[in-house]
C-alpha cells in the first residue's frame, strides 16, 4: 500500500483568524482540492460536524475525510473528563472512517493569541510532565479501541513545541500515543526534521506537510512575533516553496513502510497565496517527492 496525499482546508480558510479566507465557501474549497489532484481532506470551521451530512457533501466531490483537529484539555482535566469532551469529535471521525486524531494540549496555548509573541507559551512543570503523560496515554488507549489513533500534533505556542519536548513526550507515554510530524512547525521550533522523524518514526501515523520561507523564519523569530502574525506574514508555504528538505524526510518515512497520509497544511493569507495555485503547487512537488523516494 502507498501513501495517501491530502490537504488541509487552511489553505482556503483559517480558523485561527476567520477573517482569512472567510468569504469562501466550503464547496469551493472541496471542488478545488479534487480540481488539484488531492485524495482527502481534514476537518475545518466551516465543514458540518453530523456524519450524515458531511458524508454526502465529501462524497459529491470524490474526498476522503482524513482526520480533524482536536484541542485537549489535560492539564486542566482528568482523562475521564477529556474522554468526555471528546466523545461527538470522535464518533464523526470513526463513522468517516479516519484512521487517526490530530490531538494537541492547548491549555494556555498562545498559538491563536495575536498579541502574544511565541516565546510567551506555556510550559509543563516537572510535576506535570508525568501527570500529563499518564493522562494522555488513558485517552489514546481509549481513542484506540474505538479504532482511531491518536496523532499528537506538537505545535508553536504550545506545551509541547521542542524538539526535547517531543522526545521527552514520547518516552513518557504509551504507544497508543502516536506521533504527528510537521515539518513546518519543527523547522519553526529550531529542529530538523528529517532528525526527528529518524528518532521517533516508530511512532510517526500522521504528517503534516508545510514548507518554511527562511528569511521570514529569521525576521519573525527576531522581532518575537506572534505566531499567528508569522502566519499572516508568509512564514509558511506549502511543500517545494521554501527551504524544507523533504526528500530527507520522506526517505526516512520510506525505511519505515509508512503507510499513512501526507498532508499538505500551509498557512498562508489565501488573498496573498492563491488557494488553487499553492494547492496544485503543493500536490505537484509532494506527489513527486513522494514517488521518488519510493512512497
Amino acid at each position: 500500500m502507498s501513501v495517501r496525499i491530502g490537504i488541509n482546508p487552511i489553505t482556503w480558510s483559517n480558523d485561527d483568524l476567520p477573517e482569512l479566507g472567510g468569504e469562501t465557501p466550503l464547496e469551493t474549497c472541496l471542488a478545488e482540492a479534487r480540481q488539484a489532484g488531492y485524495a482527502g481532506i481534514e476537518l475545518g470551521n466551516k465543514f458540518p460536524r453530523e456524519s450524515a451530512a458531511l458524508r454526502p457533501i465529501l462524497d459529491r466531490h470524490g474526498l476522503a475525510l482524513i482526520s480533524g483537529w482536536y484541542s485537549g484539555r489535560l492539564l486542566e482535566r482528568t482523562a475521564a473528563e477529556e474522554i468526555r469532551a471528546v466523545e461527538a469529535h470522535l464518533r464523526l471521525l470513526s463513522d468517516l472512517g479516519c484512521a487517526v486524531v490530530v490531538f494537541a494540549e492547548t491549555t494556555g496555548s498562545v498559538a491563536g493569541e495575536r498579541g502574544t509573541p511565541v516565546s510567551g507559551r506555556p510550559r509543563m512543570t516537572e510535576a506535570q510532565w508525568p501527570v500529563f503523560a499518564e493522562r494522555l496515554t488513558t485517552v489514546a488507549d481509549h481513542l484506540a479501541k474505538r479504532g482511531v489513533r491518536m496523532a499528537y500534533h506538537h505545535h508553536m505556542g504550545t506545551v509541547v513545541e521542542t524538539e526535547a519536548e517531543i522526545d521527552r513526550l514520547m518516552r513518557s507515554t504509551g504507544e497508543s500515543v502516536g506521533l504527528l510530524l510537521d515539518t513546518g512547525h519543527l523547522t519553526y521550533a529550531g529542529a530538523d526534521p528529517a532528525a526527528v522523524a529518524k528518532r521517533q518514526v516508530a511512532r510517526i501515523n500522521h504528517v503534516h506537510c508545510k514548507d518554511v520561507r527562511p528569511t521570514l523564519l529569521a525576521a519573525v523569530r527576531k522581532g518575537d512575533r506572534s505566531f499567528l502574525d508569522a502566519v499572516v506574514e508568509g512564514v509558511f508555504t506549502v511543500p517545494g516553496d521554501g527551504a524544507v528538505d523533504f526528500a530527507s524526510v520522506l526517505s526516512v518515512l520510506k525505511g519505515a513502510r509508512y503507510q499513512g497520509w501526507l498532508v499538505v497544511e500551509a498557512e498562508q493569507d489565501p488573498a496573498k497565496a492563491h488557494p488553487l495555485t499553492y494547492a496544485r503547487m503543493g500536490y505537484d512537488y509532494l506527489s513527486g517527492a513522494a514517488h521518488r523516494a519510493g512512497l
